[in-house]
This record gives C-alpha cells, structure tokens and sequence, in this order.
C-alpha cells in the first residue's frame, strides 16, 4: 500500500494518502489535527469563513499538529485573495480549491507563498486545463459524497480519468469510499490516494453535535439524497444530504432567490453566494445546534456504512488494515 500511495504521500507529507474530505463547521482545528496526528492528512474547510476566523482557525490547529494539514477554500469566496495570503502568512503546505474553476492568478498567488495547489477536476477535459495551469494534485469526487456533488459517479470519473492523467499528476480519489478494500481498488487503478469526508462524521475527535452523529448512525443509502434545481435560470450545485424538512426548505429558498432574480434586484453572483450562505447556516444549524430536522444533515452515501462513535486514529488504522489485506489477496 505504501508503494502505491508513494506519490500521493510525497506529496502531502503524510505518512499515508488519506485526505479528509473538507466539511464546513465538521473539519476544524480538533478533526483536522486528530486526522493529521493520525498519518492521514487533515483539511480545514473555510467555507464562508472571513480572514479573520480563519487566521484564528489555523493558528489554533497548528497548536494541535505538527503534521502537515490543508486548508480549503471556495474559488467564489469574495475574499480568496485575503483568504490566500492568510494561508501564506501561516505558511500553510497546501491549499485546495473547490467550487469552480479557480480565478485567474489564484494558483500563482497560492505557489507564491510557497504551498502546494490541489484542485477538484469533475471532468477530464478540466483536469487537463488544471494541469496546464500548474496544480499539483487533483481530485476527482463522484456523486455519491455529501454535499457539494457532480453529476458523475466515482467509478465512472476513475475509469476515465485515472488512465489518462494518473502517470502524469497524483490523482486522489472520492466520493462513496467507506472501507479499506474500495481503497486499495482506486489505488490499483492508478490514484495516488483517496479523501474520505463521511466515514470521519462520527469520529470521537468531530465536534458535531450528538443528534447529527445519531443521524448518521441510523441513516443509509437510500436516505442520502441531492438537493433539486427548481429554476433552470439558476446554476446551483446539488448538494446530498440526509432527507429532512431542511431539504423542502432549500426549494422554498430557491424560489425566494429566482424572484430576486427576476426583480433585478440581485446579479447572478449574488444570487449564488447567496445560495451558499443558506448551507452553511442549515448546515451550522444542523451540526452545531444539533437541529437535524430543520438544519443540513449533509451525509455521502457511504452513510450506511458509519456504524459507530470512534477514535479518528482507530478509523484510520482500520481502513489501513483492510486496504492491505485486500492489497494481499
């Protein structure tokens, strides 16, 4: 495993290739330090968070680790280039983009400060153009991850885009991966590595609330369900998440946005960010208050999977055990 994982582990200084995927509120300074302290390779989610929160957040996770750690940011976050040169400040090894195609310059503004740029690429053709553009790593994420999604699932995007760049750039993996058998099988394929978002919910580190873990613990599959476009003029991304009122109330938010729109008295971006912001409030109201009724219950489809409250370390460790015994088989 550690030979399949060489590139990948080069890369992010890690003793093994795992990253943890990116979740707003959930991947802060106690699961991103736990994740990195653990051999995997923790990332804190900026999310809407301003410069200064995040300044905050990073110096309190260095606190915690001494092991490289990302940080993640949102390509349409009106203040990336602040946000940027706060990762800089603190000499942060990695930055990922997600969101979108990033703004022109970022990249060189993130390698300017001496970090390394991983960036999502839901297509072929996008990973290519990332490439060019000098980024260090990509991701590819399927539909079957919690929140944001792509319209393609993770085996699909392996098998078109692994064979074609893999050779060429440390590709991770994710999207639906829960065991360390679906590991080995994407690193034999040709990735790099792989980042895992859902199965570090309920790890004992996670300062989500208890009724969100108990959510986990008792969804599935099945329950796990994007998010619907209700006006076509309005290009927002499809997030999963477990079924509750708080996905109604999304389709309620959508109309309220289209009607701005269609009174002028909101821009497209504008009408995007503020899409944006009502997921990180259902989804603050969801993992912090612990409302999982009316808040965001954002869960990947690995969800069934999540069977107990554990030690970050001890996730970790297993899926290490299984990716090499299945490695060995």
């Amino acid at each position: 495993m550690q030979e399949l994982m060489a590139r990948g582990t080069a890369l992010l200084g890690s003793e093994y290739a795992i990253l943890g995927g990116a979740m707003s509120w959930i991947s802060e300074r106690h699961l991103v330090s736990a994740l990195s302290n653990a051999g995997a390779f923790g990332v804190i989610a900026c999310g809407a968070m301003p410069p200064e929160l995040l300044d905050k957040e990073i110096a309190a996770t260095k606190a915690m680790t001494a092991k490289p750690f990302g940080v993640n940011l949102i390509t349409m976050h009106p203040q990336l280039d602040e946000l940027i040169d706060i990762c800089g400040k603190h000499q942060v090894s990695h930055v990922v983009l997600a969101g979108g195609l990033p703004p022109t310059g970022s990249i060189d503004r993130i390698k300017g400060h001496g970090a390394k740029v991983l960036c999502f690429a839901p297509a072929l053709a996008l990973a290519k153009k990332l490439m060019r553009s000098g980024v260090d790593g990509i991701i590819i994420e399927g539909m079957e991850a919690g929140g944001h999604i792509g319209p393609v699932s993770t085996s699909v995007l392996a098998q078109e885009i692994l064979p074609a760049i893999a050779d060429d750039v440390p590709v991770f993996v994710a999207g639906g991966i829960a065991t360390g058998e679906m590991i080995a099988a994407y690193l034999e394929m040709g990735a790099a590595g792989v980042q895992l978002g859902t199965a570090f919910v309920c790890a004992t580190e996670c300062i989500a609330h208890p009724a969100f873990k108990k959510m986990f613990l008792r969804g599935n599959a099945r329950d796990a369900i994007a998010s619907v476009q209700i006006d076509p003029r309005l290009p927002v991304i499809p997030v999963r998440a477990l079924k509750n009122a708080g996905t109604d109330a999304f389709n309620t938010k959508q109309r309220e946005v289209a009607q701005k729109l269609d009174e002028g008295t909101i821009d497209m971006g504008e009408a995007q960010l503020e899409i944006e912001h009502f997921w990180a409030g259902a989804l603050r109201r969801a993992v912090i208050d612990g409302d999982v009724e009316n808040g965001s219950v954002m869960a990947g489809q690995s969800v069934g999977m999540v069977k107990a409250e554990e030690p970050v370390a001890d996730i970790v460790a297993r899926l290490v055990r299984e990716a090499e015994a299945a490695l060995l088989r």
